[in-house]
């Protein structure tokens, strides 16, 4: 049972921003306690006082955005001294991670790098990964990007349509 969560997230363009609030609405409506947070908000997070953490992130270029590399570090060092030998599951510890992505060149491929990275970060910590969420988005900045690469027309995108499976899928794992 999941009580207390929290997302956090980092944004540049929105589109992150946009799949973070739809899964803050689907734990809202699951009647869990949330915090919803900016990565340069969350420096004072504890991570162990919630049984669910969301976090999320772009791609670029198959790597999460410094912001977020720099974050996920320091919190890395914060509870350094709780990563155990073997990394035990801690039954009431879960985490999403979430990745938008344009995918020009190669679709979610990559984005795999970036949410297996992030995810990692948890895993140490013995957190089970309840989900792992990869969101087709908007290139914004670039027509050809968005509009010649391999996903085709992605302009628009994430559409509320897609936001509605995320909080479904999040309802479902949770």
């Amino acid at each position: 049972m999941i009580d207390k969560a929290i997302v956090i997230y980092w944004s540049k363009t929105g589109n992150t921003e946009l799949v973070a609030e739809a899964i803050y609405e689907a734990l809202k409506e699951q009647n869990i306690d949330v915090d919803f947070k900016e990565v340069q908000e969350a420096d004072d997070v504890d991570y162990f006082d919630y049984e669910l953490v969301c976090i999320g992130c772009p791609s670029y270029q198959w790597s999460p955005p410094e912001e977020m590399d720099v974050f996920l570090k320091k919190k890395q060092e914060q509870f350094g001294d709780q990563i155990e030998l073997k990394s035990p599951k801690r039954p009431d510890k879960n985490v999403v991670v979430f990745c938008t992505y344009s995918g020009p060149h190669t679709g979610k491929n990559e984005a795999i790098p970036v949410v297996k990275y992030v995810g990692q970060f948890f895993e140490h910590l013995g957190f089970n990964i309840l989900n792992e969420i990869y969101v087709l988005s908007e290139h914004h900045g670039s027509k050809k990007v968005s509009t010649e690469g391999r996903m085709g027309d992605i302009r628009g995108l994430p559409r509320e349509e897609d936001l509605q499976k995320i909080k479904q899928r999040v309802k479902d794992k949770i």
